[in-house]
C-alpha cells in the first residue's frame, strides 16, 4: 500500500549575501543585455525558528535546519554547502506534525553530524522581504533581489538584533559558468549602490555570533596539524561525513567511495599507531574495519552487477542463452539494494555514532609519544614499502608450490594488494607521489584481480541455482572464461609494476 507521507524534494540554491550601508540606494539592473525588466511581488512576511544541537554542530558545518511559515516556500527547509555560492536545499511541507520536533527524514540526513544528540531551537528569525524578479531577454526569471529586513532573537538571550541584508538568487537553469558570470555582474550593481558582502554565509551565523558577543567575520584559518598524517586523517574524516549524506541519499556509487574513504582512514592509523596512540586491537580500528565489510556488500553488488551489465552488452546474441541478465544484473541489483538498507542500519546506530565521537576525537587530541616529551615518530614508507616486497615474495614463492592451491595463490595476491594500499596511502600523506603512484598501479592492478575471483565465485554459484533451474548455463562459462583472462593479464603485469615501485622506493 503506497504511503501518504510526503517526500523531501531537493533544490540546488545559488545565491551571494550583502550588507548595505546606511547610505545605501536601491540597486539599478537598466542597461544589462541578460535583464530586460524587473518586476516587484508583493512584500513577504517570514517567521523562521531554527534548529540545532546544543553545540551547535550543524552550525559549525555550515548547515542550516529551519521551520519556516509565510512566503511561497514555507514549510522544513534544511542547507547544504554545495560549492562556492552553492547550497543543496532539502524541503519538507510544513505538515500537522509537532512544530518543535524536526521531521525524521531531514534529521537522518545530517545524522552523521547530530548523531543522538537533541535538535532543538537555537533562534527565531522574522523577516520583512521586499523581492524584485529580474526578468530575461525571453520572458522567464533568471534571478531574485531580496531587500530584507531582520529581526532575531535567541532562546538564551531576549535582545533582539536586527539589520538589513540584501540577497542575490538565481532562478532557473543555466550553465556553471554562465550563472557565475550573471552573478557577478549583479553583485557589482549592488557593490555600486553602497553593499558590501556579508560578512556571514547564513542568517542564523550571523545570529549565534551576535548572542556570543562575537562580530560576524571570516572563518580563520586554522593552523595545520604538523603531522602530514594527522592532517590527512582529519581530512578523510570530513569526507566520511560528506559520503554519509551521499550513501543516505543513495548517490551513485556513494557506498563505494564511503567505503574507500573508511579504508583509507584505517590504513593511515594502522600505517602512524603511535602517533595515535593506537595498537592494531584498538576498538576503533576494529570498528572501521566492521564498517568497511558492512559497506562491502552494497559495494559488490553494485560492481558485479554493472561488470555483468557491460559484459553481456559485449557478447553476440547467440552467446547469450537463458535468463542471464536477470540473474546476474538484476539480481545483482536487488542485493545491491539489500546491502545498502543494511549499510543504514549500521549507520544509524548507536555504535556508529560512537565510531564517528573515536575518530573526531583522535583528529582533536594532541599527538602522542610513547617517550613522554619527544616528538611521535613519524610513519615510515620503508616500514610500509618492506610489508609489500614480503608479500610479493609470499606470493612469488606460493605461485611455484604445487602443495599451494588455486585459493592460497589468490589470496597470496590479494595481500600485496592490501600491503601496496597502505604503502599508497601514506606516500600521498607525506608526500611522495612517486611512490603513491607505483603503489596505487598495483593496488588497480591486483584490485581487478581480486573482483575477477570474486566475480568468478559467484559465477559458478549462479550456474549452480540456473542449473538446478533447469536454464541453459552456457553464457555463465563464457563469461567465467573472459574474468579468467583479466586474473592472467593481472598475473602477467604483476612482476613490472612491483619492479618499478623497487625503483620508485630506492630499492637497490
Amino acid at each position: 500500500m503506497p504511503s501518504d507521507k510526503p517526500k523531501a524534494s531537493r533544490h540546488t540554491e545559488i545565491e551571494r549575501k550583502f550588507a548595505p550601508s546606511e547610505s545605501a540606494v536601491s540597486p539599478s539592473f537598466e542597461g544589462l543585455s541578460s535583464i530586460s525588466r524587473v518586476e516587484r511581488s508583493p512584500v513577504q512576511s517570514l517567521d523562521a525558528v531554527y534548529f540545532d544541537t546544543p553545540a551547535h554542530d550543524l552550525a559549525a558545518h555550515r548547515i542550516t535546519l529551519r521551520r519556516r511559515t509565510g512566503g511561497p516556500d514555507e514549510g522544513w527547509h534544511l542547507k547544504l554547502p554545495a560549492g562556492p555560492d552553492s547550497r543543496t536545499e532539502v524541503r519538507l511541507p510544513l505538515g500537522d506534525g509537532d512544530p518543535t520536533s524536526v521531521p525524521e527524514d531531514l534529521r537522518d540526513v545530517v545524522l552523521a553530524i547530530v548523531r543522538d544528540r537533541p535538535l532543538a531551537p537555537v533562534a527565531r528569525i522574522e523577516t520583512t522581504r521586499t523581492v524584485d524578479l529580474l526578468i530575461g531577454p525571453s520572458g522567464s526569471p533568471v534571478a531574485e533581489f531580496c531587500d530584507d529586513e531582520v529581526t532575531a532573537s535567541t532562546p538564551a538571550n531576549d535582545d533582539r538584533q536586527t539589520w538589513r541584508e540584501w540577497e542575490l538568487e538565481l532562478i532557473g537553469d543555466t550553465e556553471p559558468d554562465e550563472g557565475a558570470a550573471l552573478l557577478t555582474r549583479l553583485a557589482n550593481r549592488l557593490f555600486d549602490a553602497g553593499a558590501e558582502t556579508a560578512g556571514h554565509g547564513s542568517k542564523l551565523a550571523k545570529v549565534l555570533d551576535q548572542a556570543r558577543g562575537e562580530e560576524p567575520s571570516p572563518t580563520p584559518l586554522e593552523k595545520p596539524h604538523p603531522d602530514p598524517v594527522h592532517r590527512a586523517v582529519a581530512e578523510l574524516v570530513d569526507e566520511l561525513i560528506v559520503w554519509d549524506r551521499a550513501v543516505r541519499a543513495d548517490a551513485w556509487d556513494s557506498v563505494h567511495q564511503m567505503r574507500v574513504v573508511t579504508r583509507k582512514i584505517r590504513s593511515l592509523l594502522r600505517a602512524s599507531e603511535e602517533s595515535f596512540g593506537l595498537t592494531d586491537d584498538s576498538w576503533l580500528l576494529n570498528e572501521l574495519k566492521e564498517l568497511a565489510g558492512i559497506l562491502g556488500v552494497a559495494r559488490d553488488a553494485e560492481v558485479l552487477a554493472e561488470k555483468y551489465d557491460k559484459a553481456i552488452d559485449a557478447l553476440p546474441d547467440e552467446l547469450v542463452r537463458g535468463p542471464v541478465r536477470e540473474r546476474l544484473v538484476e539480481g545483482g541489483k536487488r542485493r545491491y539494494q539489500a546491502g545498502w538498507k543494511r549499510s543504514l542500519s549500521a549507520m544509524r546506530s548507536e555504535r556508529y555514532f560512537r565510531l564517528l565521537d573515536g575518530l573526531e576525537a583522535l583528529v582533536a587530541a594532541e599527538p602522542s609519544s610513547a617517550t613522554p616529551g619527544a616528538e611521535p615518530a613519524p610513519p615510515s614508507l620503508e616500514s610500509s614499502y618492506g610489508s609489500v616486497r614480503k608479500a610479493a615474495k609470499k606470493a612469488k614463492a606460493a605461485a611455484k608450490d604445487p602443495d599451494v592451491s588455486p585459493e592460497e595463490r589468490d589470496e597470496a595476491l590479494h595481500k600485496i594488494r592490501k600491503r601496496a594500499k597502505q604503502l599508497r596511502y601514506t606516500a600521498a600523506a607525506l608526500g611522495d607521489d612517486k611512490v603513491a603512484d607505483r603503489a596505487k598501479a598495483i593496488q588497480s592492478l591486483l584490485g581487478d584481480h581480486q573482483d575477477s575471483v570474486v566475480s568468478r565465485t559467484h559465477l559458478l554459484q549462479e550456474a549452480v541455482v540456473a542449473h538446478a533451474a533447469g536454464e541453459d548455463t552456457f553464457t555463465y562459462g563464457v563469461l567465467f572464461g573472459k574474468e579468467a583472462e583479466v586474473a592472467r593479464d593481472a598475473e602477467a603485469q604483476i612482476e613490472d609494476a612491483l619492479e618499478k615501485l623497487k625503483k620508485a622506493a630506492g630499492d637497490g
